[in-house]
């Protein structure tokens, strides 16, 4: 039996594998490392206060995690992969009430940023950045 994510240590094993896989996966390594470059102790560092945050209500994450995604060449394909990825992952490493709740809130997430995206790519309007 898997526990579900109690500690930040939880998050920092999930964030840490499921960007693992991000990194080697094919169709979404490249977005991410050429968005990222040699940021990625930086980026995972907020990745662990982003979860933190979201699944404990530990309020550590400050900012507006949309903006550096507004621009990116991405479609509903790589936030399917993405999705795929991550609920994998979790799926993996935990079971329980908070891992339930993260594949919700990636869900949720994949769908406001798919839906944003794509809105500010269809129309003349600019994301505030």
């Amino acid at each position: 039996m898997k526990n579900d994510i109690k500690t930040i240590d939880d998050i920092k094993l999930l964030v840490d594998s499921f960007y693992n896989k991000v990194r080697e996966d094919n169709l979404l390594a490249d977005i991410f490392n050429n968005k990222i470059e040699d940021r990625w102790p930086q980026h995972l560092e907020k990745m662990y206060r982003f979860w933190q945050t979201v699944l404990f209500e530990e309020h550590t994450y400050f900012g507006s995690p949309f903006v550096p995604h507004a621009k990116l060449p991405v479609s509903a394909e790589h936030f399917d992969q993405w999705l795929k990825l991550f609920y994998a992952t979790v799926d993996d490493l935990f079971e329980g009430e908070k891992a339930t709740r993260a594949k919700w809130q990636g869900k949720k997430m994949a769908e406001m940023f798919h839906a944003k995206i794509e809105y500010y790519k269809n129309n003349s309007a600019k994301p505030i950045l």
